[in-house]
């Protein structure tokens, strides 16, 4: 397996407090969230926020919301109450599923790029999150991606 970007000298893995096959959950939609993510960046310069879930058969499924309209002409989307929306969903219907995670476009403010952000969490309380700053490549007219870094997360599916 390779090495993870917040393991350093002297420190374990994230994966060291975790149970195994929950670590593999929370891989498996981080890992398919980023891809999913970048693939929409590429093609359509964007991306609405979106969820992942592990059924309880392991089957890895999308989850979305219809997008929320900001307020005045030329608004755009809502992506926070779209956000709030994914994970209303995602409580309602967390028996069904054994893992989730919300994919979103951030911004990375003290870093001045945009980023990928993907919050991962198990019904075993598990947590993780990454983000994956981007930023667009003059040299190729397309993005480039700086490194996958773990980031903070608090639950929002598994709380009552």
């Amino acid at each position: 397996m390779a090495a993870h970007p917040e393991e350093s000298a002297g420190q374990g893995s994230w994966r060291d407090s975790v149970p195994e096959a929950s670590a593999t959950d929370l891989e498996n939609l981080i890992g398919t969230g980023v891809g999913a993510a970048q693939e929409q960046l590429e093609r359509n310069g964007g991306f609405l926020p979106f969820a992942l879930v592990v059924h309880n058969d392991g089957e890895v499924r999308l989850v979305a919301v219809t997008p929320a309209e900001a307020d005045g002409p030329d608004a755009g989307f809502d992506s926070d109450t779209m956000i709030r929306d994914l994970h209303e969903l995602l409580r309602q219907h967390r028996d069904e599923f054994r893992a989730a995670a919300v994919v979103c476009d951030i911004t990375l403010p003290e870093e001045d790029t945009d980023a990928i952000h993907v919050a991962a969490e198990h019904r075993d309380g598990s947590l993780f999150a990454t983000v994956l700053p981007y930023a667009p490549d003059p040299g190729t007219h397309g993005l480039a991606f700086g490194q996958l870094a773990a980031d903070a997360n608090e639950p929002a599916v598994w709380v009552d």
